[in-house]
């Protein structure tokens, strides 16, 4: 049953706690949450004109209007004020999107343009190109260091690996800096419910404007899922065939491939690999394989670079889980090829609740920190974290928690959008970006879903883009923010981040070892998200 929500005040581009709830949830008279001076917000996503049936299929599933979800960003190199922008529009309940909507800017993100590509029905794919397919997911954007502009998504029909379904891994380029797109191409199709494409990266080679990666998980029956791989060689003009990089074995899968391109010209492939250990649950590793010739081959054995201990997110009053992005790594490449990965993780609060993870390699990926805890109240949930290091080396990672959720009257989930920054890596200071905001406005797929993954690049500061509730609207509605950094905000908002205060990050216990009752119920939290995840993309 959905929840009622109780509204927020807003101001103009800015949303603020401002109203009183029931102290602890119990609905009364209590204190109320903290007012923070927030960031000025833009509005990105807009709600579309999808003509009703649009998908030209029968519906299954419950379909949230607008709502805008698991957005990506990315500035392009040849002009670094020209932002692209991306998300899931109109998300259906049981997986995936109408239309993945998609937008320009060449003011820095102050003003944005509308756009689309043909990679589902709702958006003009048909029979007379390759964006044949009811429904979109997993957008994700890169740009090439001359300029081109580059799309992939998730497009489907049917419920997943059922007979007469069918998925495919589509790629579209835009020339003008995301205003106009070309018709899709398939990297991979598969029909008839053997097979079943997912959870796609994209990235653009940073020293070299040719080559183009796109990894993805390939599933098959009920658990094995190989990463898979195409790759261009000349700027988009086509593609190499389809093909598996590193299978991880029949009862076991890959999730969240992404490419990340070193100074070297190194390509690696970051990854969850999930395995089946029986009597129903799972294991899960962040680890990687590598290249050194441009995706041609990769290395045959697999670098493991730690264990994942999610518990996974859930309102601590009803139960209700909240689809968040345990799991799955967030990457990012400093500019001397410092290779950081975030993520969620228990092992802080010894598997009580998650926190957000950040490791490091100086080593091309051979080895790698100990963990540190980075969120800046560690005594509550927080999830979906995204890492990004700009130009200057600055470390910056957003995420969700749910700190104000004590002040929640019962009935709503009260979440807020953070960011930490660090130029040393162990001193971190916290800034509020939004809410609180009712999470339990946002769609249920499988959970309270606002995204796997969210957003986050960098122009003179970092630029945080991600979806969140609309405490205005009635029912269930998000929309996808950009969120200005202090300097951009002062220049073009007047808007302010009010840091909460500095912190130095948790290092993990030294010897981590959950308890075996612990890891059980882990281990089945993430094998239950594992089948989840086969059914809704």
């Amino acid at each position: 049953m959905r929840r009622a929500a109780r509204c927020l005040a807003a101001a103009p581009l800015a949303l603020l706690a401002a109203c009183g709830g029931g102290g602890g949830g119990g609905g009364g008279p209590g204190p109320a949450p903290p007012v923070y001076s927030s960031v000025t917000l833009v509005q990105v996503s807009k709600p579309p004109a999808f003509a009703p049936g649009c998908d030209g299929v029968a519906p299954t599933g419950t379909l949230y209007t607008d709502t805008a979800a698991e957005p990506s960003v990315v500035v392009n190199p040849a002009n670094p004020m020209n932002v692209i922008a991306g998300w899931q529009q109109n998300r259906w309940s049981d997986g995936g999107s109408q239309g993945l909507g998609l937008a320009a800017s060449f003011d820095g993100g102050v003003t944005w343009t509308a756009a689309s590509a043909a990679f589902s029905r709702c958006t003009g794919g048909g029979s007379g190109n390759a964006g044949d397919y009811a429904r979109a997911s997993d957008v994700w954007l890169t740009a090439s260091p001359g300029g081109a502009v580059y799309a992939l998504s998730l497009s489907f029909t049917g419920a997943l690996q059922s007979p007469g379904s069918a998925s495919a891994m589509l790629v579209a380029q835009s020339v003008d800096g995301g205003l106009n797109w070309g018709a899709p191409v398939a990297l991979i199709a598969d029909a008839g419910g053997a097979f079943f494409d997912d959870k796609g990266s994209l990235t653009a080679d940073p020293t070299d404007s040719n080559y183009v990666y796109a990894v993805w998980d390939r599933l098959s029956g009920s658990t094995a899922g190989p990463s898979y791989l195409a790759f261009t060689a000349d700027g988009g003009a086509t593609w190499a065939p389809a093909r598996s990089i590193y299978d991880p074995g029949p009862a076991n899968q890959t999730l969240g491939n992404q490419i990340a391109v070193l100074p070297s010209a190194a390509v690696l492939d970051l990854f969850t690999e999930l395995d089946a250990s029986g009597a129903g649950t799972t294991t899960a590793l962040a680890r990687l394989v590598q290249s050194g010739d441009h995706g041609s081959t990769w290395s045959a054995a697999p670098v493991t670079i730690i264990d994942l201990e999610p518990a996974g997110t859930a309102d601590p009053r009803t139960g209700q889980g909240v689809r968040d992005g345990s799991d799955i790594l967030s990457v990012s490449v400093a500019p001397g090829g410092v290779i950081y990965v975030a993520w969620q993780d228990s092992r802080f609060a010894g598997g009580a609740h998650d926190g957000i993870a950040l490791t490091h390699s100086a080593d091309g990926g051979a080895t790698w920190s100990a963990p540190i805890e980075v969120n800046g109240d560690p005594a509550v949930q927080a999830f979906t974290p995204t890492v990004h290091v700009d130009a200057s080396g600055t470390i910056a990672v957003t995420y969700y928690d749910l700190r104000n959720e004590v002040f929640a009257p019962l009935g709503e989930l009260l979440a807020d959008a953070w960011i930490v920054t660090s130029s040393d890596g162990s001193n971190f200071t916290e800034a509020h970006l939004s809410g609180p905001f009712d999470m339990d406005r946002a769609p249920d797929s499988g959970g309270l879903f606002v995204g796997d993954y969210e957003a986050l690049t960098s122009l003179t500061g970092p630029l945080p883009f991600y979806a969140q509730t609309d405490p205005m609207a009635a029912g269930v509605r998000s929309d996808a923010f950009m969120a200005f950094p202090p300097a951009a905000a002062a220049a073009t908002h007047a808007g302010v981040i009010t840091p909460v205060g500095p912190l130095r990050a948790q290092l993990a216990p030294p010897a981590f070892t959950l308890p075996p009752a612990v890891r059980a119920r882990i281990g089945a939290r993430i094998e239950a998200r594992r089948i989840e995840r086969r059914r809704e993309p």
